[in-house]
């Protein structure tokens, strides 16, 4: 289900505002996805929008100030940089500790056994694109797609 939410991220809900999801579904389902998998990645991005809705929009809270333990369940399912990952996104500010949480959440709810660092950098553009923070989403973007580890001098 993961290369669908990403098809779908990148034809359609990074780029397109009024979404018809009958023919989106339609379209998906003409380039080969099957319905059940269409159905479970449009829950999944819905879940996500309801989630980001509930953000508060005040810049002036302060919420990276949450400590936060993983669960067994999540030390499991993800790899350790996708984990690290997430730290230096909240340590750099540019996730705060709601938005940590739902990418946590929306990492747990795919069927799959283990998330990797790239996996986490796309479900971090999705969730930062979903809520508007174009700027945030191009610093993800090109760490997914930098080939070169940087070097500290």
């Amino acid at each position: 289900m993961f290369d669908l939410l990403i098809y779908m991220f990148e034809n359609y809900l990074s780029s397109k505002n009024n979404l018809d999801f009958a023919n989106m579904t339609l379209e998906l389902e003409a380039a080969g996805f099957k319905n059940k998998d269409i159905e479970s990645a449009l829950d999944w991005f819905t879940e996500l929008k309801e989630m980001s809705e509930k953000i508060p929009q005040s810049h002036s809270l302060k919420l990276n100030d949450k400590l936060r333990i993983f669960t067994d369940k999540e030390k499991e399912k993800f790899s350790l940089d996708g984990l690290g990952f997430i730290l230096f996104l909240e340590q750099a500010n540019v996730l705060n500790s709601i938005e940590r949480e739902i990418i946590i959440d929306r990492a747990m709810a795919l069927n799959q056994n283990i998330i990797n660092i790239d996996e986490v950098r796309w479900i971090v553009m999705m969730a930062l694109w979903n809520n508007g923070r174009e700027n945030d989403y191009l610093f993800v973007e090109d760490s997914l797609y930098q080939t070169e580890r940087l070097t500290l001098h």
